[in-house]
C-alpha cells in the first residue's frame, strides 16, 4: 500500500515523486515502462543524434495515416526511460508566451494565468543568469545557455536580424518575439533531464519506490475511486494500491490510453474494443494536436565544423569525445537546435504564431536518416494550430500502440500559416550573414517556389516537433476530462498530470511547461491532504 502511485516516470512523473516525497510520512510510488536512466547516450548532450537513429529509450510510435501529410503516417518519438522526453530531447528551454496561460484561465481554468504559474516556473528554474522578475535560482531544473556554442548560431541570429527581426536575448522573458539563442536544460556540460534534477538526488528517499521496467495496464477502480494499478513487472502481472491517489503522468499519448483501458473513456469506442465502461466520459483522447514542423536543409561542405558525415567529422567527432569525457566541453555538448527565435507569419497577428528552430547539422526523417557532409538545417513550426485530432485504442490489449490521429494540416489555416512561414524562414537563410557562407538550398525544398509548390513540399516533409498535447483536456466543459486541480471529471483518488491537460498547446516546447503543471500540482495534492488545524 502506497499514500501515491504516479503512473510515468517522465518529466512530470519526476517532479510529483520528488516533491510528494519530502513529506517523510507518505510513501510514493514511481512507475516508469522503460529503463533507469544510464545510458551515456543521455547524459551526453550530442548523443540524442545517435538516439535518434538507434530508437534506445523510446516508444517509437506512428501516427495513422495523414490525409494532410499526402497520405503519410507520421513519427511520434516519445521517452521510454526516467525522464521521458526529458531525457531524449533537444534540451531548448522554452515556457510560452503569457497570453497562453491567460486563455488557459478564460476557458474556466482559475489558477492557471501566466500570474499564477510564472511562480512555479521560479520555483523550478536554477538559471546560471541569475534571479529576477521572469527567472528563479536554487530550484531543482538548472538552466544556462550553452557552454561550448557554434559559431553559425549567432550568424543565424544576425541574419534574423538583417532580415528585420530584433534579437531578443530572452525569450522566457518580458516578450517572447525575436531571433536569439536558446537556453537549455544542461549543467557541467551534461543533458539536466527531470530525471537528473528532480529524481536522482532523492532516490535514496526510504519513502520513494521507484520501479523502472513497470508498463501500466490499468487503474483499477471500485465504486468510481482510483484505488490502485495493475502493471506488467518482470514478466508477472502486478497491483499496487493507493490510499490516497493514483496521479496518472504518462503523457499525451499515452494518459488517454490507460484510462480507455481502464474502462474510463467514450462508451462507444470502449464498447467497440470489448472494454466495459466503468466511466462514460467522452472527451478522453479528444482534442489531440501538436506544433506540426517543416525543415529547410543547406548543404554547406566546407563548413566542417558542422555535425556532419565526413571523414573531417568523424575526426571531429572522435576529439569531441575525448574532450567531452575530460573536461565536459567541447562539440558534443551541443543541442543541435543552438538558436532560432519566435515570429509573426503576418504583421497583424497579435503575438509571434511561427518558431524556428536553427540547428548545426542537416537534418532529415528526425535524424534518422544519415546525409552525407555537412551543411545546416532550419525548422519552422507551427505554434497554435487549429487542427484537431485523437488518441484511440487500436485493441484492448494493453501492450498495443494507441491509434494516433493528430490530423496534422487538417485545418486550411494551418497550411496557409506554414507556407507563409516557410517563406519567411527561406528569407532569413538568404540574408548576408548566413549567404557569405555559400551554403545551398536542399533540392527537395529548393524547387519549390510559388504558394503550390511549397505547400506540396510540406504535406511531402512535414512532421511533428514532438509536442504532443490536449487528450485529457482541463476544463469545465462536456469534453474536458480533468478539473482546474486536474482531478478527472466523475473519478475520485484518480488525477491527470502532464501536457496531456493542456487546453491549448503553448507557443513553444512543451518540456518546461510540463514541469511546471507537475509543480503546481504537487502543491493542489500536498493542499488537499492537509491535516485541518
Amino acid at each position: 500500500m502506497f499514500d501515491y502511485i504516479i503512473v510515468g516516470g517522465g518529466s512530470a512523473g519526476c517532479v510529483l515523486a520528488a516533491r510528494l516525497s519530502e513529506d517523510p510520512t507518505v510513501n510514493v510510488a514511481l512507475l516508469e515502462a522503460g529503463p533507469a536512466d544510464n545510458s551515456v547516450l543521455i547524459h551526453c548532450p550530442a548523443g540524442l543524434a545517435v538516439l535518434a537513429k538507434n530508437g534506445q529509450a523510446n516508444w517509437k510510435f506512428e501516427t495513422t495515416v495523414q490525409p494532410g501529410l499526402n497520405g503519410r503516417r507520421g513519427y511520434q518519438p516519445r521517452g521510454k526511460v526516467l525522464g521521458g522526453s526529458s531525457s531524449v530531447n533537444a534540451m531548448i528551454y522554452i515556457r510560452g508566451q503569457k497570453e497562453d496561460y491567460d486563455h488557459w484561465a478564460a476557458e474556466g481554468n482559475p489558477g492557471w494565468a501566466y500570474a499564477d504559474v510564472l511562480p512555479y516556473f521560479k520555483k523550478a528554474e536554477d538559471n546560471d543568469r541569475g534571479a529576477d522578475a521572469f527567472h528563479g535560482q536554487g530550484g531543482p531544473l538548472h538552466v544556462q545557455d550553452l557552454t561550448t556554442p557554434n559559431r553559425l548560431g549567432p550568424l543565424f541570429v544576425e541574419a534574423g536580424r538583417q532580415a528585420g527581426y530584433a534579437v531578443n536575448p530572452d525569450f522566457n522573458g518580458e516578450s517572447q518575439e525575436g531571433v536569439g539563442v536558446y537556453q537549455v536544460t544542461h549543467k557541467n556540460g551534461e543533458r539536466f533531464s527531470a530525471a537528473k534534477s528532480y529524481l536522482t538526488p532523492h532516490r535514496g528517499r526510504s519513502n520513494l519506490h521507484v520501479f523502472t521496467g513497470a508498463h501500466t495496464t490499468r487503474i483499477l477502480l471500485e465504486h468510481k475511486r482510483a484505488v490502485g494499478v495493475e502493471f506488467m513487472h518482470d514478466g508477472e502481472m502486478k497491483e499496487l494500491r493507493a490510499g490516497r491517489e493514483v496521479l496518472l503522468c504518462a503523457g499525451a499519448l499515452q494518459s488517454p490510453q490507460i484510462l480507455m483501458l481502464s474502462g474510463i473513456g467514450p462508451h462507444q469506442h470502449l464498447v467497440e474494443k470489448g472494454i466495459a465502461t466503468l466511466h462514460d466520459l467522452p472527451g478522453v483522447g479528444q482534442n489531440l494536436h501538436d506544433h506540426i514542423d517543416v525543415v529547410q536543409m543547406v548543404n554547406a561542405p566546407q563548413l566542417t565544423e558542422t555535425v556532419g558525415v565526413s571523414f573531417t567529422g568523424l575526426v571531429n567527432a572522435v576529439r569531441g569525445i575525448f574532450e567531452w569525457r575530460k573536461q565536459r566541453t567541447g562539440m558534443l555538448t551541443t543541442n543541435f537546435a543552438e538558436a532560432g527565435g519566435f515570429i509573426k507569419s503576418q504583421p497583424d497577428e497579435r503575438t509571434p504564431d511561427l518558431q524556428f528552430h536553427f540547428a548545426i547539422a542537416k537534418l532529415v526523417n528526425h535524424g534518422r536518416s544519415t546525409v552525407l557532409g555537412h551543411g545546416y538545417s532550419c525548422h519552422v513550426c507551427l505554434l497554435r494550430p487549429f487542427s484537431r485530432g485523437s488518441v484511440r485504442l487500436a485493441s484492448k490489449d494493453p501492450m498495443a500502440a494507441p491509434l494516433i490521429d493528430p490530423n496534422f494540416l487538417g485545418e486550411r489555416d494551418d497550411v496557409e500559416r506554414l507556407v507563409r512561414g516557410f517563406k519567411l524562414m527561406r528569407t532569413v537563410l538568404q540574408q548576408p550573414a548566413l549567404a557569405a557562407l555559400g551554403g545551398k538550398e536542399g533540392p527537395r525544398s529548393a524547387v519549390a517556389r510559388n504558394d503550390f509548390e511549397i505547400e506540396q513540399f510540406i504535406r511531402d516533409d512535414a512532421d511533428t516537433v514532438y509536442h504532443p498535447v490536449g487528450t485529457c483536456r482541463m476544463g469545465p466543459g462536456p469534453l474536458d476530462v480533468v478539473d482546474h486541480e486536474l482531478r478527472v471529471h466523475g473519478i475520485q483518488g484518480l488525477r491527470v498530470v502532464d501536457a496531456s491537460i493542456m487546453p491549448r498547446v503553448v507557443s513553444g516546447n512543451t518540456n518546461a511547461p510540463t514541469i511546471m503543471i507537475a509543480e503546481k500540482a504537487a502543491d493542489l495534492i500536498k493542499a488537499a491532504w492537509q491535516a485541518p488545524t
